[in-house]
């Protein structure tokens, strides 16, 4: 696959991110081997089960459906859709091209409906909200995971010299391309309200911010490489800051982090 910009809007606002550069893989990848232990441990809590049907919006990438899918079992279903489903050819499950803001709900009603880093880039993150809220049975879990870049806002929380310096630099630069663009970036710690104002019970929240993990560097570099061309136009960072960042996160000396990933889950009532 090639490198190519796409515009994906929500009503008129460009997402940032595309998954149709190829970066994105990267961070896919990334992403799952920073928080899919935590994700997982989760739903094992929440107690998905034989017979479930699930539904994943925003997927992305097949890990969390196709675990999901293992749970399940035969009895159970897992829908997985997305505005650009490129990467979900292999999840053994059911996937569908679907926009949450725009389009009309899948079939459900169901038993879990699950988001990560997903709302958080919506302008209308409170439609999609109550579009997963209707689309759960009674009884049935709505667990929403998103970052708060506000709680935690540096690449470097240990700034002790001029590369971690620039390294936050160019975090806070990618902060005002995604503030640009309709993000959220207080969010994540909004989340046990929201979902409380929802109507749902049982409420409770955490939050995990991984440190100093290789995948961290991994991430930080496809996530600069897919907005490089935005952060020089928007004068966030040069070319030579960029190369030197991206030379000094692969020789490991850094340790990155990422804003927290707050996870909040809930259950209709039951009838």
């Amino acid at each position: 696959m090639t490198s190519r910009p796409e515009r994906r809007h929500h009503r008129g606002v460009e997402y940032l991110l595309s998954n149709r550069q190829v970066e994105a893989g990267t961070r896919f990848e990334a992403i799952s081997e920073l928080f899919d232990a935590w994700t997982f441990r989760h739903m094992d809590d929440i107690g998905v089960g034989p017979g479930w049907r699930c539904w994943e919006v925003g997927a992305g990438a097949p890990s969390i459906p196709a675990w999901l899918a293992g749970r399940v079992g035969e009895s159970g279903h897992v829908l997985a859709t997305d505005i650009d489903v490129s990467w979900l050819k292999d999840a053994p499950v059911d996937v569908r091209q679907h926009d949450i803001v725009r389009d009309e709900p899948p079939e459900g009603p169901f038993d879990l409906v699950h988001a990560r880093l997903v709302l958080v880039h919506l302008a209308d993150r409170d439609a999609a909200l109550r579009t997963m809220v209707e689309s759960l049975r009674p009884g049935g879990v709505l667990f929403i995971e998103d970052a708060d870049p506000e709680l935690q806002p540096l690449a470097c929380p240990d700034e002790r010299g001029d590369d971690e310096r620039l390294a936050n630099s160019v975090r806070r630069g990618f902060r005002k391309l995604l503030a640009e663009r309709g993000a959220d970036l207080a969010y994540g710690r909004t989340l046990p309200r929201l979902l409380r104002e929802a109507g749902l019970t049982g409420v409770r929240a955490d939050a995990f911010s991984p440190i100093a993990s290789p995948a961290c560097g991994v991430l930080e570099t496809a996530t600069i490489l897919q907005v490089r061309d935005r952060l020089i136009a928007g004068g966030h960072a040069t070319s030579g800051e960029i190369h030197h960042l991206l030379t000094t996160i692969a020789e490991g000396t850094l340790d990155l982090t990422l804003a927290p990933l707050i996870s909040a889950w809930g259950r209709t009532p039951s009838q």
